[in-house]
């Protein structure tokens, strides 16, 4: 398993609704094992969150089918992270 971290920057579109979605979708990774950590930025333009996958495509699909992303509350991207 690799990590991979997973920057949601919050869009003009943003809509608060979908936070408790986002939080539910976050909980679901976390009781698979897949979440490391989570939180929001301070100056709430968005968050991260670092999840462990086989490969980049797996977590472009878990991080993808983030609530957040599908909505086009925010802009989600995907990095593969050789954190230490």
């Amino acid at each position: 398993m690799y990590r991979y971290l997973v920057t949601t920057m919050r869009t003009p579109q943003f809509q608060s609704s979908v936070i408790d979605e986002h939080y539910a979708f976050l909980d679901c990774l976390r009781q698979q094992g897949k979440l490391e950590l989570a939180g929001p930025f301070t100056d709430k333009s968005g968050g991260a969150y670092l999840i462990k996958a086989a490969n980049l495509e797996e977590a472009r699909a878990l991080a993808f089918s983030d609530p957040v992303h599908t909505s086009n509350s925010s802009v989600v991207t995907v990095y593969e992270w050789n954190a230490k």
